[in-house]
């Protein structure tokens, strides 16, 4: 039987903490079978990812992405998502877009922070101030309780807009934090690789397809480099496709995804410079979906 979510209910019974919990027992299950397809008009995307996890069942996740909707208030990012049986494949939940994109999306990086960052991380940067930037504030809040935000953005009326200390030299800024998350929509290199500092950790969300790059090649050599998974990131996002492709890197530079051992998944001193790329495979938007299908089943 198809059951539609409630957003504004589901979120009410999620945690952070329990999300986490969910992204860790799902990759303990088998690998999945993904595949996306990406259909172009000028600046549009329309993006269909599909997620089959054997024991947990299958996911359809359709989104559109218009950068001109800004100028019209509306969302950038929209979409439907689909959620199956594992046994009969019949269809079980319809789940809001934006409820599974963003706890997804702010759910993988905090992961990652949970385990990359320094745990006396204080000064957290967000380079961005679109929706994401706002959903990783709580996220980190969750887990570093003392954590002071710094915001910068190309748009000094959407930094301002979200009520944080907003940093006017991106250069500076950076330097200063602890923990630095990039979730723009940007093309080129926004942070310098010899900006960074010894023990900073570095989220990278917002480069998603292979044109896309938040920073540069200095970056990802001076870092030790993790992915949520190398299947959706190594030969799909422009962030490791472009340094790869000039040798900057090669594939042994990824250490660990989140299907290997935690105990690799790890920082190992207080000095190095760690960077987790945040891929959003359709297996983690499924693992999300489920976690939220079940949480809703048990209220």
């Amino acid at each position: 039987m198809k059951v539609d979510i409630v957003p504004k209910e589901a979120e009410r019974l999620l945690t952070w903490a329990g999300l986490m919990d969910a992204l860790e027992a799902g990759h303990r299950l088998p690998k999945p079978d993904i595949k996306d397809l990406f259909v172009y008009r000028g600046a549009d995307t329309l993006l269909d990812r599909a997620a089959w996890i054997d024991g947990l069942g299958a996911l359809v996740k359709v989104a559109t992405v218009v950068p001109g909707n800004t100028g019209r208030g509306l969302p950038t990012i929209n979409g439907a998502v689909t959620l199956y049986d594992d046994k009969t494949g019949e269809l079980t939940s319809l789940v809001d877009f934006h409820l599974v994109t963003k706890w997804k999306t702010a759910g993988d990086s905090l992961l990652s922070a949970r385990r990359l960052a320094r745990k006396d991380a204080r000064n957290f940067l967000l380079v961005g101030a679109g929706n994401v930037a706002k959903s990783m504030v709580d996220a980190y809040s969750s887990i570093f309780p003392e954590a002071r935000f710094t915001v910068w953005s190309r748009s000094a009326a959407s930094a301002q807009a979200m009520g944080l200390a907003v940093a006017d030299d991106l250069e500076a800024a950076v330097k200063a934090a602890d923990v630095i998350c990039t979730a723009t929509m940007s093309n080129t290199a926004l942070v310098k690789g010899e900006w960074l500092q010894p023990g900073q950790h570095l989220d990278l969300i917002g480069a998603y397809k292979p044109g896309m790059r938040e920073v540069d090649d200095t970056a990802m050599q001076r870092a030790r480099l993790f992915v949520d998974s190398r299947a959706t990131t190594l030969h799909h996002i422009g962030e490791l496709i472009e340094p790869l492709k000039s040798g900057a890197i090669n594939e042994s530079h990824v250490i660990a995804d989140f299907y290997d051992d935690p105990a690799q998944f790890a920082r190992q001193s207080d000095d190095e410079i760690t960077i987790a790329k945040n891929g959003g495979g359709a297996h983690l938007d499924l693992m999300t979906a489920h976690y939220i299908a079940a949480k809703w089943a048990q209220r």
